[in-house]
């Protein structure tokens, strides 16, 4: 045994090499990691081949595409539009008189369609200036909302609040939208005189002539029921929006009479008929718009983390060996010639905690650098509609993945040396980390305490494999169920990275007071 007396970084450096050459040696540790990454791969792949999906239309069945938004993100962009040409600098001015619409509830006769009057809370009407008619083209657009007050948004993603409240007749909102070279800023107002700048916005990809005019847009009433063992069923119906204007003024260089489309409308069967159509009415310079869907981000689709399916099962497999990797020298009475060769017993347990969290992220880093992008290939391949996510979001998916799974390494060593007995610490480790993720994500309890659960135990570090974020401008279950957790990735993983570094000052502090 090699003597690790002499102190400073040269001992802590032979230390970390004999701790390194310990654990490469023995087959079981090494075999050990090699299961979990092939428990990640095998099952992540497994889950992707046998994914499919289809869409089509009159019996042609074509893989299922997504409408992306012109930062590359999969977007909603459904709206009526009442549109005329404005080349260069410009403005349009309207007065939003009343908003109105109607909702679609469950049937209580079955056959018998129940449709009540009301707007949704993201119902929207406004005005807006849009690279043409395209789905997902750039725009920016300064409108009044059913319950969100007035609101600017450009590009899908971008969204400012402006003052609060709805609209009605005897209430009405003035809005403006100008454009000085490839600024936008948009305006409110109360009568018309007096106004105030609600937010500017610089569009990526607005070119000199574009369409402006007039929107209304109605998403889905979003219903969620509650199960008796605390699930929850999810339900989206159909819903319209009518807004009037009036005292419509395009101020600059405009062109053409007024034009309408039904941006984005789907069709039945027979590829003629509108499903929902939208429609306008225009008399005496007011215009009665009716819409439907939505103009924002979407997360209908596949995620490129569903993918990492066999992670859990791969965290288990590291739990086992982090927690043998210090468990098998107690038990065998070795840790004792250890720390007569290093006497300084908090080392040890450092040496040991950067070796376990060193090949854990490695194993991670391998087994998600190979299953993320193999597997996402495979789900486009059987033609499921993936979020498309940039490279950088990608990386930090599979970054993510790795230090989950160095973390949770060192957490698991860290109970070995404390609890001292393998099968106590596995089982301690495995209901930390993995018993409250399954919990929290297989719909078993109310959503107030799935989300506690993933804020305050250490299976807060999932939430690094998150890759779309939450959009406040979008009314949507945001539950772990779904694929979002209650803390950003970084915070979460911050969370099991606090436990893991509590778990192993305990350790360093214990193994530093008692005998081997």
């Amino acid at each position: 045994m090699t003597d690790h007396r002499t102190g400073g970084r040269d001992g802590f450096r032979h230390l970390l090499r004999a701790e390194w050459t310990k654990f490469r040696t023995v087959r079981g540790w090494v075999a050990g990691m090699a299961v979990a990454v092939a428990l990640v791969v095998a099952l992540g792949l497994l889950s992707a081949s046998g994914s499919h999906a289809s869409c089509g239309m009159n019996g042609v069945e074509t893989a299922c595409t997504l409408t992306t938004g012109p930062g590359g993100e999969a977007v909603s962009d459904r709206f009526f539009f009442v549109h005329r040409r404005l080349d260069g600098d410009g403005s349009i001015t309207v007065r939003v008189n009343s908003m109105a619409g109607q909702i679609r509830l469950p049937d209580a006769v079955p056959g018998t369609r129940r449709v009540v009057a009301g707007v949704v809370p993201w119902a929207k009407a406004g005005i807006m200036v849009k690279d043409g008619v395209r789905q997902g083209a750039s725009y920016a657009a300064v409108m009044v909302t059913a319950r969100h007050g007035v609101r600017m948004q450009h590009d899908f993603t971008g969204d400012v609040a402006g003052t609060p409240g709805g609209v009605s007749p005897g209430s009405p909102r003035w809005l403006r939208l100008t454009r000085s070279g490839g600024t936008l800023t948009g305006y409110e107002s109360v009568d018309g005189r007096r106004w105030t700048v609600v937010g500017t916005a610089r569009p990526a990809a607005l070119p000199a002539t574009v369409e402006a005019g007039m929107f209304v847009a109605s998403p889905g009433d979003l219903t969620v029921s509650r199960g008796d063992l605390g699930g929850a069923s999810v339900q989206v119906r159909f819903t319209e929006a009518t807004a009037v204007f009036d005292q419509v003024r395009v101020e600059g260089r405009a062109g053409g009479t007024w034009s309408h489309d039904d941006v984005g409308v789907a069709y039945e069967a027979d590829g003629r008929t509108p499903h929902h159509p939208g429609r306008f009415a225009e008399s005496g310079g007011t215009f009665t718009i009716t819409g439907v869907g939505d103009i924002a981000p979407s997360a209908e689709g596949t995620r490129i983390e569903s993918t990492l399916t066999g992670l859990v099962a791969g965290l288990i497999a590291v739990i086992v060996v982090a927690v043998s990797f210090v468990t098998a020298e107690q038990r065998r009475g070795l840790i004792r010639t250890t720390f007569l060769a290093a006497p300084r017993r908090g080392r040890v347990v450092a040496a040991k905690a950067l070796v376990v969290g060193a090949v854990a992220f490695a194993a991670g880093l391998a087994a998600a650098g190979v299953t993320v992008p193999v597997g996402t290939r495979i789900l486009r391949a059987n033609g499921n509609a993936v979020l498309p996510v940039s490279t950088l979001t990608e990386l930090r998916v599979v970054a993510g993945a790795a230090m989950l799974t160095a973390a949770v390494a060192v957490l698991a060593l860290a109970c070995g040396v404390l609890l001292r007995r393998g099968a106590a610490a596995v089982t301690a480790v495995a209901g930390l980390v993995v018993v409250p993720h399954i919990l929290a994500t297989a719909s078993v309890l109310p959503l107030g305490v799935a989300q506690w659960l993933l804020r305050l135990t250490p299976a807060a570090g999932f939430a690094a494999q998150q890759s779309v974020p939450e959009y406040a401008q979008v009314l949507g279950y945001y539950s772990p169920q779904g694929g979002y957790y209650p803390l950003p990735p970084l915070a979460g993983l911050a969370v099991l990275c606090g436990y893991a570094a509590l778990a192993a000052v305990l350790a360093v502090v214990r193994t530093s007071r008692r005998d081997a």
